[in-house]
């Protein structure tokens, strides 16, 4: 899922929708909320991990949104880390 969740990020970066960057952050957030709230024999940790990194990668795509104009124009930082 992480190459997938790149791709999107990149794409609304492209973009420039930052509501659908937050809406897609919010949504994240929501599951990780609700998985460490869930109390069950089963492990949820390694998902847990998933989204939270997911929610690396949207935090850095907004980021990407917040950079001057002439930095995104010239590609410089605001890169998201490898999976």
């Amino acid at each position: 899922m992480s190459e997938a969740i790149g791709l999107i990020v990149d794409t609304y970066v492209r973009l420039g929708s930052r509501k659908a960057l937050e809406d897609l952050k919010a949504h994240r957030c929501r599951l990780a909320t609700e998985l460490k709230s869930i109390n069950t024999m089963l492990d949820h940790s390694s998902l847990i991990n998933e989204i939270e990194y997911d929610i690396e990668v949207i935090e850095a795509g907004l980021a990407k949104l917040d950079a001057p104009v002439w930095a995104r124009a010239l590609g410089l930082g605001f890169h998201s880390r490898a999976p």
